[in-house]
């Protein structure tokens, strides 16, 4: 199997720490970069081009969500999870908006992360339960307003003639 390059941003070294044990651990997968702030992650992922990026939110000088923006504008081929303890509807569809492939919350990620990391190594998204749940809340909801704003179409009764 080809071998998995990950790079991780967290402003806390010993999160940044844990992660790399975790994926580590993992046969043929390595850490081959990492940053404490938002800035030093998009230049470093631009010029590591690792496979998949995993970026906190709430990094200094410029945020994981803006990081991501930034190294998917600049057309880096990195796939981006975000791992963040923010789990609120606005920050869920800034996620989406940014263009991550995964969001995995800090409360789920012994649990899940090594299932999104395999996800996005696959093509593939992934969100935990509890982020994949509110995600399709929200587009029921979506649905449901649409449907109620569409004129009624009427039909007219055939008469037989």
């Amino acid at each position: 199997m080809v071998p998995l390059r990950l790079f991780l941003a967290d402003d806390h070294e010993i999160v940044r720490f844990g992660l790399r044990n975790l994926l580590e651990s993992q046969f043929g997968w390595s850490v081959v970069g990492e940053a404490g702030d938002g800035k030093e992650a998009v230049e470093k992922v631009l010029l590591l081009e690792p496979d998949i990026a995993l970026l906190d939110i709430s990094m200094p000088r410029m945020n994981g969500l803006d990081a991501a923006r930034e190294i998917m504008g600049r057309g880096g081929r990195t796939k981006i999870l975000i791992l963040s303890v923010h789990d609120s509807q606005d920050v869920i569809q800034q996620v989406l908006d940014s263009g991550a492939r995964g969001y995995v919350l800090k409360s789920d990620a012994m649990r899940d992360l090594i299932a999104a990391v395999d996800a996005l190594r696959s093509n593939k998204t992934f969100f935990t339960h509890k982020i994949a749940q509110a995600v399709f809340d929200r587009q029921i909801k979506r649905m449901s307003e649409h449907a109620k704003n569409r004129p009624t179409l009427v039909r007219k009764k055939h008469t037989g003639t």
